[in-house]
This record gives C-alpha cells, sequence and structure tokens, in this order.
C-alpha cells in the first residue's frame, strides 16, 4: 500500500535492498475498464454446465475467449489513443507507462491468442496452420499496411516495397492449401532451370516459395520475430504440420532465427513453452514475467474449464486455478471501488474463498454509509454473522461520536447489540429531559419488536408510545401505560421522577383518567421513590433531574396534592350509583 518503501534486510550476513511499490496498474482508468468488462466475462464462465455436450461446451469457450481478448484489444487501442494525445502534447514523447501498459497487453494478448488457437481451439493437422497465419497475421499488422500502400499507388510495381510484400505472402490460404504440391514441384523445377536467374527478386520469391531457410533467415527484418520466421516456414515448408510436431519446429526456429549470443526474452520462453504444449509452464512464466494477476488467473480459470488443468494441484490444498484467483482477488480488495468485483471471484473459489472474504471485507474502509450498507448487504448474503455485527458496531460508534444518535441506534439494532442499544436509549432519554421532545421520532416509533433487545430500548419504546397517546388524547391507555412502566419496573428508578411529573396534567383533568386503586399505585411509587428522605441519586445520565433540592421539594408536595385530589374525585366517581 505503499508508493515507494525500501526495506533494509540481512540474511546470512548479506544485506539487501529492497523497493517495494503498489500496483500501479489497479490506478489506471483504463486498465481498471479491463477488470470490470473481465469480471462479467469471468462470471458468465461460472454459469456454464458440466453437463452440456462438449461440443457445445467447445464452442462456448472459444467465445468466451474471443471475448477476453476483445476487452484486452479494446483497452490496448484506447490506451494507445491517450498515448497519442499525450505525446502531441509533449514534444513527441511518450510517457514510459503508456508505453509500458501497451507493450504488456500486447504481449498478453499475443499469448492469450496463441493459447487459444493450441489449447482451447485444439485445431487439428491442416487447419492448425490457418489458425497460426491468423494469429500471426493480427500481431503483425505492419504487412497489410505494406500491402495496401502498394496496392495503392499510382505503379505498385515500382514501389519500394513491392518485393518485400510480394515475397512474404501473396496467395490466400485456400489457393495454398489446394495447389501446394504442385507448386512446390513446379518452382523446385524452376529454380534447376535457373528459369529466374536473370531476375534476382523473382528467384528469391522462388526460393522462398520452396522453403529455401538461408533465403527466409536472409530476409528475417520482413519477419521482425522468431515465431513470424516459424509460421512462415511451415507455410512454405511444412503446411499440414500435426499439433505434435510444433515443439520441434518452434525450437529450432527461435535458435536459428535469434542471434546465439542473445538470451531468449521471458515472452520468447512463455510462447516456446505454449507451442511445446506446457500450459503449466506458461502459467509459472507469466506469473513471474507479467505486473499482475489479471492474465493469468482468467487464463487458468478458462483452462480448467476446459479440463486441461485437472491433473495439477499444489501441495498446501488449493488448486492452480483458486490460488491465482484468490491472489487476483485480493488484489482488487485494496482499490476503493474494484473491492466489489473480487467478491464474485471469491465466491467461485470453493476452498478458500470464503476464508479469504472474511478477512479481506473487514479492511474495507467503512467511509460512508452508503459504502456500509453494500458492505453489509454483501455479508448478509453470505450469511457472514460476525462480520454483520462487527460493521454495524463500527457504524453505530462512529455515529455515536457524531451525536446521530438516531442512525447510532439504528445500526446497534442491526448489530443485535444489547448493551451499546442501552447505551444509545439512556442517550435518548438524556436529551429528551434536557429539551423536552425526543429526536427521531420516525424510529422510534417504528421499533416494533427490536425495542425488545434491551429493557431500557423498551422503556424508550414505551416511553414514546406513552407521548404519542397522550398526544392523541387518549387519555385513559396513556395512564394505563405510564403506570405500567413503573410498577412493572421497565422504566430506570432515576427516571420515576418525569414519570410522576408526566402524570400530572392527567391528574389535573377535569375527568377522571387514574381510577382509585391506579392513584393508590402512583402514590406508592412516590413515597417508595422519597422514603426515608433518601431520593435515588443522579447517576451519569440523569444528573439534572435532582439538582435542586428544594425544586424537588417543592414538586414532591405538588404530586402529592395532585395524587390526592385525584383520589378523592375518583372515590367519590366510583362510589357514586348512577339513575
Amino acid at each position: 500500500y505503499f508508493d515507494s518503501l525500501r526495506i533494509c534486510l540481512s540474511t546470512g550476513g548479506c544485506p539487501f535492498v529492497h523497493e517495494v511499490r503498489k500496483d500501479e496498474d489497479i490506478c489506471s482508468p483504463i486498465l481498471r475498464k479491463l477488470f470490470n468488462e473481465s469480471h462479467h466475462i469471468f462470471v458468465g464462465l461460472q454459469g456454464i454446465r458440466d453437463d452440456l455436450p462438449s461440443k457445445n461446451k467447445k464452442t462456448q469457450f472459444v467465445s468466451i475467449s474471443k471475448n477476453y481478448r476483445s476487452v484486452i484489444r479494446a483497452c490496448m487501442e484506447e490506451l494507445q489513443q491517450v498515448a497519442g494525445k499525450v505525446e502531441g502534447k509533449s514534444d513527441g514523447r511518450i510517457s514510459p507507462v503508456f508505453f509500458l501498459q501497451v507493450s504488456i497487453l500486447l504481449a498478453v494478448e499475443l499469448i492469450w491468442n496463441l493459447c487459444e488457437v493450441l489449447f482451447i481451439d485444439a485445431a487439428p493437422a491442416g487447419s492448425l496452420l490457418l489458425h497460426l497465419l491468423d494469429w500471426v497475421r493480427l500481431h503483425k499488422a505492419d504487412v497489410d499496411e505494406k500491402a495496401r500502400d502498394v496496392l495503392q499507388s499510382e505503379s505498385p510495381t515500382e514501389h519500394q516495397a513491392y518485393w518485400d510484400v510480394v515475397g512474404v505472402n501473396t496467395l490466400t490460404l485456400t489457393e495454398f492449401d489446394v495447389k501446394w504440391r504442385h507448386w512446390h514441384e513446379e518452382v523446385d523445377r524452376c529454380l534447376q532451370d535457373q528459369s529466374f536467374a536473370s531476375n534476382p527478386h523473382l528467384e528469391v520469391i522462388c526460393k522462398i516459395l520452396v522453403g529455401d531457410e538461408d533465403v527466409l533467415l536472409e530476409h528475417k527484418e520482413l519477419l521482425s520475430t522468431w515465431y513470424h520466421f516459424l509460421v512462415t516456414r511451415l507455410l512454405f515448408s511444412h503446411p499440414i504440420v500435426k499439433p505434435t510436431e510444433l515443439h520441434y519446429y518452434a525450437q529450432s526456429s527461435m535458435h536459428m532465427f535469434l542471434d546465439t549470443r542473445s538470451v531468449p526474452e521471458p515472452l520468447d520462453s512463455i510462447l516456446l513453452a505454449a507451442f511445446e504444449f506446457d500450459i503449466h509452464q506458461v502459467i509459472k512464466d507469466c506469473s513471474i514475467a507479467l505486473n499482475n494477476w489479471w492474465f493469468v488467473a482468467h487464463l487458468t480459470d478458462l483452462m480448467d474449464h476446459c479440463k486441461l488443468l485437472q491433473s495439477h494441484n499444489l501441495h498446501f490444498g488449493s488448486n492452480l486455478r483458486e490460488f491465482l484467483l484468490l491472489e487476483y482477488a485480493s488484489g482488487l480488495f485494496t482499490h476503493h471501488s474494484l473491492w466489489q468485483l473480487a467478491v464474485d471471484y471469491f465466491d467461485h473459489c470453493p476452498e478458500f474463498g470464503r476464508v479469504y472474504l472474511e478477512l479481506q471485507i473487514e479492511r474495507v474502509p467503512l467511509d460512508t454509509e452508503r459504502k456500509a450498507l453494500k458492505v453489509l448487504r454483501i455479508c448478509e448474503q453470505r450469511q457472514m454473522t460476525e462480520q454483520v455485527r462487527s460493521i454495524c458496531k463500527i457504524m453505530a460508534k462512529g455515529a455515536l461520536r457524531n451525536n446521530r444518535l438516531g442512525s447510532a441506534l439504528s445500526w446497534s439494532i442491526r448489530a443485535k447489540d444489547a448493551a451499546f442499544a442501552t447505551l444509545i436509549s439512556e442517550r435518548f432519554l438524556q436529551d429528551y429531559c434536557a429539551n423536552g421532545a425526543f429526536s427521531d421520532l420516525d424510529l422510534i416509533d417504528n421499533l416494533g419488536s427490536a425495542m425488545l433487545l434491551s429493557d431500557r430500548l423498551t422503556f424508550l419504546g414505551k416511553y414514546r408510545e406513552f407521548h404519542r397517546l397522550y398526544g392523541e388524547k387518549c387519555f385513559s391507555d396513556a395512564a394505563k401505560l405510564l403506570l405500567s412502566l413503573m410498577t412493572a419496573k421497565i422504566a430506570p428508578r432515576t427516571f420515576w421522577m418525569t414519570l410522576l411529573t408526566d402524570a400530572l396534567p392527567l391528574l389535573e383533568q377535569k375527568e377522571v383518567i387514574f381510577s382509585a386503586d391506579q392513584t393508590h399505585e402512583l402514590m406508592f411509587c412516590l413515597e417508595d421513590l422519597t422514603s426515608g428522605n433518601c431520593l435515588p441519586k443522579p447517576d451519569r445520565w440523569f444528573p439534572f433531574l435532582f439538582q435542586d433540592e428544594d425544586i424537588d421539594t417543592t414538586k414532591i408536595e405538588i404530586l402529592r396534592l395532585a395524587l390526592a385530589r385525584n383520589l378523592a374525585k375518583a372515590i367519590v366517581k366510583e362510589g357514586t350509583v348512577e339513575v
């Protein structure tokens, strides 16, 4: 997570300096499109049923492979466009970052396309070369551009690139496949007869047509890469090459084409491993050479669905597919928005995916309530109880610190945290005592069964219900509820004086609200509260209820007088016989 971090280590007395950098690709807006688009393809691939006929599945797998490649190419083209704009504004200098990203995507598509031909499509002898020709042409676009320039010129035969274009490949694949043997014999005869000795260009073309390797190597600058040389060599000398023979031609072509003193690049080794049909070596080399896990994770997943990796398990339990997907998804979790994509990757890792998700989800910063709700929904859908509780507690504490009591209570209820719900309920009651009104009425009015989470929350809900009944002039029901809050010990004892004070307006009503028995119970509660002149000591939440002893004494006397008057009215009413 650091832009750059240098760590000095000492191993066996030998010091090393390691430079650790964060994955810059994940921060690129264009490459984020690659991650987003490939995620949809990945999820679709997981939905292919195992019981489908092999022929149908192969068609789907090839189609999915092409979809992956189209996403790679689209991102590559967008990067090239952006690089062109940057180049125009910076005196022709292309940013090294853009250049590196384009180069990597070019290599990635080249490797993926070859793996598609050799492993997924698994083209047989005959059509294999046709696929390889398409592969080379796709990644050697300058041949088509040269041919276009020559054909569009006023005098094609006089064009400086005419013989270069003619000498590469002028025949259609179908014509060549039908007439190759006849042409080969005819061209060889012409060479033997020295029919074109007077025209060096034609003679070179004839030698190319019969697959003269020395002549091909003399024109290696037109081929540019050893694998282009390989396909050209096969085209003119062995067009019906079998898959099992490819490794021989690939190895020899690379050795013939490259300078004996030069060391093969990582890309060369990867392509050679593919031509040797060693998919595990391809994946291993790509894991080392490439700068992130995107390519190897998605390619391995596709290969696994094609049943090409069944025999390869890792020593520590998880198979190769799952290991790479876990590494890729873990990287996505470091990004502020891409972490949501990672969830689906973990979901499709049956062995360790759940464990990784539980660990990673707890590291997602809950910056906003909206983000917290997204994380919570993911956890609830997967029945991750502990993570749900943890998220709700974090959000509840944050809301309480910001004095957002309604949000804090909502999160604590969702966490089923009785202790924290009690704490917040007392804060609500404290605010009511200080301000004479409740905040977040919608939440409190709709607590429902959630109020049973804690006794204090139950009291808060019921006390709010008393105020609602009083406001609706349902005085009798309000009186019963108020009395029950004290007699059933639901209300905290420190809040009894407030409840008795709330009873005063009901006691002073012209109509008798409290019956004689109810009035006796209120009197008992008042005497119980004041017996022995030991009023409840102020607690940490309601210290202001007993701040002034003179006021409390006056309030008690007023209550006693009101209770006595109401008792007299109630006795008279209940003792009167209606005629």
